[in-house]
């Protein structure tokens, strides 16, 4: 099955299985930063750098899940101009190359009308969803849009998520659970937190679908701790936003840290230390 042939459900499921014996590397960029064109670049790299997904942001000037260095990153972008329009074309731009999931908030979706945004989802080619906004309990609709075009619609649970709820989430999770490992916003962490590897038993425990790991996880080791501790992703992003707004070569300087991340990720590296 080609990927023009495959559903997004499926691509993702593909890039996951593509990865057996590794933890797949999903880069997260914000589109737009430092400008649309760049942005798609940035994509690019990280594809030849070893990425299995990409996430795709969405600037938006509310981020209540974002961090300080890419919620200045989306700041940034909506300055230069950046809106959906051009966004749903830097996935296009990527979509043939590898399965692209676009994160953004839940006005951007239901103020156009869930159908008509998930459509043109749908024809950027991209594979999937994440709306950190959205409560379980208000996601039918966007769920049900999703399912009709073949795309998934990522769900996020957090160390705190009860236990039936999560239960409740994971059975109801496409694509990938994601699995975020900290309490509060994104972000670079010197460490990660003593639990890590309970968070993502938890969630294995919880859903079928692979479990990604993100917020936080910024260097070569965190990413290979998350996968020793079961996790069937790793979601990097504000270390690599990071590198494109200090480089003069975004798309090289991102390149580089997806690469690391990726040879980090290797069957066989040494364990950390």
């Amino acid at each position: 099955m080609t990927a023009d042939e495959a559903t997004g459900v499926e691509r993702i499921a593909g890039a996951f299985a593509h990865a057996s014996g590794r933890a797949a590397l999903m880069p997260y960029l914000m589109a737009g930063y430092p400008t649309l064109a760049q942005s798609a670049a940035i994509g690019e790299a990280c594809v030849r750098a070893g990425a299995d997904l990409l996430e795709l942001g969405v600037p938006y000037s509310d981020p209540l899940a974002d961090g300080p260095v890419i919620h200045a990153a989306g700041t940034r972008a909506l300055a230069a101009g950046a809106n959906v329009a051009g966004v749903l074309e830097v996935a296009r731009v990527l979509a043939p190359s590898v399965p692209v999931v676009l994160m953004c908030y839940a006005n951007m979706v239901f103020a156009p009308g869930v159908d008509a945004f998930v459509e043109r989802l749908a024809r950027s080619g991209a594979c999937g969803l994440i709306v950190p906004d959205l409560p379980f309990e208000e996601a039918a609709t966007v769920h049900d849009a999703c399912e009709s075009h073949g795309l998934a619609l990522v769900p996020l649970v957090a160390p705190t998520t009860p236990h039936e709820r999560l239960r409740a989430i994971g059975a109801r999770a496409r694509g990938f659970l994601y699995t975020v490992s900290v309490v509060g916003t994104t972000g670079e962490r010197r460490a990660l937190q003593d639990s890590f590897a309970d968070i993502v038993a938890r969630a294995k425990a919880s859903t079928a679908a692979p479990v990604a790991l993100g917020f936080g996880i910024s260097t070569p080791d965190h990413a290979r701790q998350a996968a020793q501790a079961g996790a069937d992703g790793v979601i990097v992003g504000t270390r690599l936003v990071r590198a494109a707004g200090e480089s003069d070569d975004p798309a090289g300087a991102v390149g580089a840290v997806v690469a690391e991340l990726a040879a980090a990720l290797a069957p066989g590296d040494a364990p950390a230390s």
